[in-house]
């Protein structure tokens, strides 16, 4: 089968396709025939271990401190169940299924995937139908995290959010997460796109490059940071007595639970994967360059393998 791997740390031309041994199932496995994954800001980091000065040798003693250890990258994936092992239980061949490879030996760059049925970490749940392969794939990094994250900071109904960098992957779910909950949400992001964070369920946008949002004069619930950008003594500025600041740069606890909220919400219409590009495996090279110029907006998907009904 066909992998993309990376045996050193570099820009994107250090990734690699090759051909592996497909892999067999255990008998608590399921095989899953990789239809998409994506191409997330993490995986642009890890690629090229571009980390701050105080976090470098923490992420390079856990990923590789010369080369990395897991050679293929890839943090969330959609597909197919091939096989399963004598003792699956709770997934048939046929089913349509979305996860995330934590705590498994290889990323989701590759056409096939062995996964225990169970796991302390990681997750997998089936897709939601009404989603191609290519959205669903990019369900489970940047949805659960702005899902965790919203929870984390107590989200209730009418209440005010403010969410810097609103059309990035995290941004743009956690723009619909916090409408659908009945928030009134205040989208940072620049000029070219308001269009997308309003049809996403924005109500006021602002311009980050013209304007300071610490110098509005409404108060917020929840400033919610998508991008690692802003801070806490920043955010301050605008919360209300009370109110919460979360970013992506804090720790999450994630579970099956999320993704199963998440997938319930997108077969219902609620949320929707903005894509806004998809290339095919072949193109990987170019889909990291494209994300590591740091202008997508939503989500980049890999196209492994072309369904009719994609």
């Amino acid at each position: 089968m066909k992998a993309v791997i990376y045996k050193e740390y570099g820009p994107p031309s250090v990734l690699k396709m090759v051909k592996v041994r497909k892999p067999k199932p255990q008998s608590n496995e399921i095989l899953i025939k990789v239809y998409s994954t994506s191409v997330t800001s993490g995986d642009v980091r890890l690629r090229s271990s571009d980390f701050p000065p105080m976090a470098w040798l923490i992420v390079r003693l856990i990923y590789g401190l010369f080369k990395p250890k897991k050679q293929i990258l890839g943090h969330e994936f959609s597909g197919l169940v091939e096989e399963i092992g004598k003792d699956v239980t709770k997934y048939k061949v046929g089913d349509e299924v979305i996860g995330t490879p934590t705590m498994l030996k290889t990323g989701t760059y590759t056409e096939y995937l062995c996964i225990p049925e169970e796991r302390k970490k990681g997750i997998l749940f089936s897709k939601p139908k009404n989603l191609s392969f290519n959205e669903a794939a990019t369900i489970p990094v940047g949805g659960i995290t702005a899902l965790c994250l919203l929870q984390k900071a107590g989200l209730s109904n009418q209440q005010s959010v403010l969410i810097y960098g609103a059309t990035g992957s995290v941004g743009s779910y956690a723009v619909q997460i916090a409408k659908e909950k009945g928030a009134k949400i205040t989208a940072v992001c620049s000029s070219p796109n308001f269009e997308m964070a309003r049809s996403l369920g924005a109500d006021l946008t602002i311009d980050y490059r013209t304007q300071d949002y610490t110098s509005l004069e409404r108060k917020y619930d929840i400033v919610f940071d998508a991008v690692g950008k802003t801070s806490k003594s920043i955010a301050r500025k605008v919360l209300k007595e009370g109110g919460h600041f979360v970013t992506v740069k804090s720790m999450i606890s994630t579970n099956k639970v999320h993704l199963k909220e998440l997938s319930e919400l997108a077969a219902k219409g609620k949320i929707k994967p903005y894509l806004d590009k998809c290339f095919p495996f072949s193109e990987i090279v170019a889909a990291h360059k494209y994300v590591e110029n740091g202008h997508k907006r939503g989500n980049v998907a890999i196209e492994i393998v072309a369904p009719d009904y994609n």
